[in-house]
């Protein structure tokens, strides 16, 4: 089915501190020119630095009601998922396009499952190499952010040793300690080398850390992941990364408790890893941006969840970048072609009439599992 004009809806994020939105007012006029309606909630950009006047300046719509935007959609874009207070707008021919998480959402799951609404998830969209790409603009946001707030926390204003990451001549640099050579991990160090500091890179890889070697010209440090040499390392930091990442499961403890006492005072942990669970045995709860960090061992350690929140501005236009194809794709061809099309979406869909088509999410959540073409083969004349 080609040629598909779809109506696409976009309410206002409305998670504490939440202040990306699913489209620019640049993703709104792409949509626009291909045909399909645009249904803007008003003030959605609100957060993001884009006014309703952007948006109806590039041929959107905007409605004052949140109801109004979910009841009249084929299509709701958002960034975070659901919330409860929205599964009351969830029925049976609604493609909902967003970060899901399902694995941490069961409520969530049985609302979807429930009301028969077709969830696709950005950060199960992935590619045949692995790489996942509606997380990774996310994961560069929180890895060059990561090192911005450690030099902050090291001010003695915030309670940190009172070091400057890059020191000055014949002053040394700070000690940064980066555990995972990710996405994360890499652009953690490319901030936390340009600006002057002292940068050791973690991974259990040798291949891995043997490109990183390559990039960054021999100036950036890198050592094999063992219990004694993340001990050592750990000891030795003024700023402690966090950046370990497992798709879909939880992030591994590399840091104990007692590697962290062992640590100066006034240093500073960040763990980029919190909203899988964290690599770092201290960091046992998850922190706000309004409320960001708590000290233990004389440690500050540094624990939300959603740090591309804080600059939202960029992170709304990076996540536009990498989602506004696939949503167009599917808002032009219906799920059944753009799949066709696009086989790295197939992953993207957890769950599809009443069922979970996700192996991994229908797994984690203790649910059985159907697989997704045996439910499409069926739906193929009706173009969905």
């Amino acid at each position: 089915m080609t040629g598909h004009h779809s109506i696409i809806g976009v309410p206002k994020e409305i998670k504490n501190n939440e202040n990306r939105v699913a489209l620019t007012p640049g993703g709104a006029a792409y949509l626009h020119v291909q045909g399909h309606r645009v249904l803007m909630e008003s003030g959605a950009g609100e957060g993001s630095g884009f006014t309703d006047q952007d948006y109806l300046n590039e041929g959107a719509e905007v409605l004052d009601q949140a109801a109004d935007v979910w009841g009249q959609a084929d299509m709701i874009m958002k960034v975070k998922e659901p919330l409860p207070e929205e599964y009351g707008f969830f029925r049976k021919d609604l493609l909902l396009f967003t970060y899901l998480h399902l694995a941490a959402e069961s409520r969530l799951a049985e609302a979807l499952i429930k009301s028969h609404v077709t969830g696709v998830a950005y950060e199960t969209i992935q590619m045949t190499n692995g790489s996942l790409p509606l997380l990774t603009p996310m994961s560069e946001v929180a890895g060059r952010m990561s090192v911005q707030i450690g030099a902050q926390f090291l001010e003695r204003l915030n309670g940190g040793r009172g070091i400057l990451l890059g020191g000055v001549p014949g002053v040394p640099p700070a000690d940064v300690i980066i555990l995972g050579g990710g996405v994360v991990g890499t652009n953690a160090a490319k901030m936390a080398m340009g600006l002057g500091a002292n940068v050791l890179i973690i991974d259990r890889s040798t291949d891995r850390l043997r490109y990183l070697d390559d990039v960054f010209q021999g100036r950036l440090r890198t050592l094999m992941s063992s219990p004694y040499n993340v001990a050592s390392a750990v000891k030795r930091a003024d700023l402690l990364i966090g950046a370990v990442l497992i798709p879909g499961a939880r992030a591994p403890k590399l840091v104990t408790e007692q590697m962290v006492q062992q640590m100066k005072q006034g240093s500073v942990i960040v763990d980029v890893a919190v909203d899988q669970g964290g690599t770092i045995e201290t960091i046992d709860r998850v922190t706000t941006h309004s409320d960001p960090v708590y000290v233990k061992h004389g440690v500050i350690h540094y624990a939300v969840a959603n740090m591309p929140g804080a600059v939202p501005r960029t992170s709304t236009m990076a996540l536009t970048n990498v989602t506004l194809a696939y949503a167009s794709e599917l808002a032009g061809k219906g799920l059944g072609e753009a799949i066709r099309v696009h086989p790295e979406l197939r992953p993207g869909v957890n769950t599809f009439q009443g069922h979970v088509t996700h192996a991994a999410v229908a797994d984690a959540l203790k649910l059985p599992w159907v697989e997704l073409d045996s439910l499409l083969s069926g739906d193929q004349d009706k173009g969905t």
